[in-house]
This record gives C-alpha cells, sequence and structure tokens, in this order.
C-alpha cells in the first residue's frame, strides 16, 4: 500500500504547529497503525529528520497511551479499537490520513502527537479510589454482590483513560471518563463509604482542569474503545444530585445511600 500522511507536528507547548505531509510507501496491510508509524520514523531517521513524537506503551489496547486522532475520528474507524489495535487494511491503497493529537484545553500539546493527560490523574487523585479497609482480597470476595452490579461494575472498570471521550466531544467533555471512574466504585459494596464524597470530589477537580460540560450528544461513547455506555454519566449525576440534597439537609455526604 502506498499512502500520505498529513501530520501535526509541533516543536513543544509554546510553539505553532503544523500539518506536514509524509509519504508512506509499501506499507504491508498487516501492520498496525503504530507499526506503520515505527517505519515511517525509522525512514525520518536515517535521513536525518526528526522523527514522529507519539505515545505508545503496551501495544495490547490495555493502557490507553495511544492517543491519535485518525482522519477526524479519536483512534481511527473501526468501532471499538485502540490505535494500537488499528490495522491497515482499514485503508485503501492511495489514501490520505490526517493524523492529529487529542484536541481539548485541558489536554495541552506537548510534542508533535504527545498531548498531558495529567489532568485525568487529578481526577482520580480527588476520589476515584477506595480508602476504607476491605480487608483481603478474600475478604472482599466474601461480600455478596448481586451479579447485574458486579457486571455494570466490570464494564465501567474497562475504562483505560485514553481520553478518546474528551478528543471526540465537542465541548471536550470529560464526562464519561469521570463516570466511569465514579460507578465502577460506587456499585460495589466496599465503594458504598465514599460514594457520594468521590462524585463530589471527583465532578469538582474535573470542572477545575477545564473539561467542558456534557450536553448528551454522544460522541464520548461512539468512540470509547471499550464501549463504554452513557449510563455511566447519568449514574453519576444521579449520586451528584443526591449529594447534593444531602448536603442541603445538614447531613454528612459520605457513607449514605
Amino acid at each position: 500500500m502506498d499512502l500520505t500522511l498529513k501530520v501535526w507536528r509541533q516543536k513543544n507547548v509554546s510553539s505553532q504547529g503544523q500539518f506536514i505531509t509524509h509519504p508512506a510507501k509499501n506499507i504491508s496491510p498487516d501492520m498496525s497503525f503504530l507499526e506503520m508509524l515505527d517505519v515511517i520514523n525509522q525512514e525520518l531517521i536515517t535521513k536525518g529528520d526528526e522523527p514522529i513524537a507519539f505515545d505508545h506503551d503496551c501495544r495490547e489496547g490495555i493502557c490507553g497511551m495511544c492517543s491519535l486522532m485518525i482522519n477526524g475520528i479519536a483512534h481511527g474507524p473501526e468501532a471499538g479499537t485502540t490505535a494500537c489495535q488499528l490495522h491497515m487494511r482499514s485503508f485503501k491503497d492511495g489514501d490520505t490520513i490526517t493524523i492529529e493529537p487529542w484536541r481539548a484545553r485541558a489536554f495541552p500539546i506537548l510534542k508533535d502527537l504527545i498531548v498531558d493527560r495529567s489532568a485525568f490523574e487529578r481526577v482520580i487523585q480527588a476520589g476515584g479510589y477506595i480508602s476504607v479497609s476491605t480487608g483481603s482480597a478474600p475478604d472482599a470476595n466474601s461480600i455478596p454482590v448481586p451479579k447485574k452490579d458486579a457486571d455494570f461494575s466490570m464494564d465501567a472498570a474497562a475504562c483505560i483513560g485514553c481520553g478518546a471521550c474528551v478528543a471526540a466531544c465537542p465541548n471536550a467533555s470529560a464526562m464519561l471518563f469521570v463516570g466511569a471512574k465514579i460507578s465502577h466504585l460506587g456499585v460495589l459494596p466496599q465503594g458504598q463509604v465514599e460514594r457520594y464524597e468521590r462524585a463530589v470530589t471527583m465532578v469538582q477537580q474535573m470542572d477545575e482542569e477545564g473539561f467542558g460540560n456534557c450536553t448528551n450528544a454522544g460522541e464520548c461513547s461512539a468512540v470509547c474503545p471499550k464501549e463504554i455506555s452513557l449510563d455511566v454519566i447519568a449514574r453519576m449525576n444521579r449520586d451528584l444530585i443526591k449529594a447534593s440534597f444531602m448536603q442541603i439537609a445538614g447531613k454528612k455526604v459520605a457513607g449514605k445511600k
């Protein structure tokens, strides 16, 4: 396959970026998208040019590092697929492929296709954990959990924090990410003690980071590589509403159902 790549190149966070055209010749359709970029980078290095900077780690669809906007779609054209799992057979010989970083105020571009997603880490630090003692693993497993709740929790916990939801949202909202992190703990018995406090503190941190508001466009769920449902946003909003009523009534937020 012979392709034409239009890649966003930006030296650092303070410099102006622009699209640079890079030819990609003799690309195997069995290559992953990141393997294709590896080939292009090897050619650039051989010629003495600066390679394209992009994030990657496990290349197994788990780590969430491969944050690429491909032809205007987060992670590319295949549903439920990360950029590292996207194969070049998804494109046609002669195609022009535009590759950009995530575009969001809360995700400043560090270099080329790499953005700073530490805002997600600060949201997690605000409450995305269980601090109460739940005993050892066997003790925790002895607590009965309805299958419906266990399945919902596991589906929400599948979030890899890639940021595709933010990149796809017209408002750069992080509600799907935050909703998933709140929901996967909030339906479990171990997460009840801090359930409402968690919702309040994580959403407050999300707002402080500069993410936009949710207007139910649904783009976030559509591009999520783990296909997380909008139900997590609805559940997060219910917890927030209940937390606000509890605060108005003068009750302690944490530990109430």
